[in-house]
C-alpha cells in the first residue's frame, strides 16, 4: 500500500460451511422459481468468478426443481468498475460470455458477495451495453451490508453484518477446493 505497510489476514469465523452453501443455493433457486411464476424467459449471469460458479449451481437446482434447463453466462466487469484508475495493479480482464440474448429476458445476476454496491452497478452498465433486459434481479451469497450505492439483493443466501475492516471470502471448491464462506480480519504486519 503506497506509503503504509501492507496488512496480513487472519481467519476470524466460519459462517457457511459447506452444507449451508448448498441449503442457500437450493433456497435462492426456490425463490427465484416463485418470484418469477417459474423459469420462462429466466437467465442467470454470474460475475467473474465465483459469480459464475454460483450461478451454475443454481442453474443445476432450477433443473431439478422446474424440469427446464436455464441458460448461465459469465459477466466481466472489470472495465466498468469505478476504482480502476485507483487499482495499484493492472487489472486481469477476462472474458464475458453470455452466449444468448438478454434482450426482454429476467436476467439474474449472480454475484458471491454483496458489500458497497458498486461491482453491481458495473455489472449493471456492462449488461445494458449488451441489450436490455425485461428486468433484473440479484442473486448475492452473502450480503454483508455497508452500501453506498441505493443497490439491494433480491435473493439472500446469507446476511452476515461486519466491519469495514473486515473481509468476506467466498472459497468454492470450482476455484478453491472447497466450500465454505469465512470473515477474516486485519492484523498487523
Amino acid at each position: 500500500m503506497p506509503g503504509g505497510r501492507m496488512s496480513q489476514r487472519r481467519e476470524k469465523a466460519q459462517i457457511l460451511d459447506a452444507a449451508a452453501i448448498a441449503r442457500a443455493i437450493t433456497r435462492i433457486a426456490h425463490e427465484i422459481v416463485e418470484r418469477n411464476n417459474g423459469v420462462q424467459d429466466v437467465v442467470l449471469v454470474g460475475l467473474r468468478s465465483r459469480g459464475v460458479d454460483l450461478a451454475h449451481r443454481i442453474a443445476v437446482k432450477l433443473e431439478e426443481i422446474e424440469g427446464t434447463k436455464v441458460p448461465v453466462g459469465a459477466l466481466d466487469i472489470t472495465l466498468y468498475r469505478d476504482d480502476l484508475g485507483k487499482a495499484e495493479t493492472q487489472p486481469v480482464v477476462r472474458r464475458t460470455e453470455i452466449p444468448f440474448s438478454i434482450i426482454d429476458k429476467k436476467v439474474v445476476l449472480v454475484d458471491d458477495v454483496l458489500y458497497t454496491g458498486r461491482s453491481c452497478r458495473a455489472a449493471m452498465d456492462a449488461l445494458m451495453d449488451l441489450g436490455r433486459p425485461r428486468l433484473l434481479q440479484l442473486a448475492v451469497l452473502v450480503d454483508r451490508g455497508h452500501r453506498e450505492l441505493p443497490i439491494r439483493a433480491d435473493y439472500v443466501g446469507k446476511n452476515v453484518p461486519t466491519s469495514h475492516q473486515e473481509k468476506v471470502q467466498v472459497l468454492l471448491t470450482e476455484e478453491d477446493g472447497v466450500d465454505r464462506v469465512v470473515i477474516m480480519e486485519a492484523t498487523g504486519a
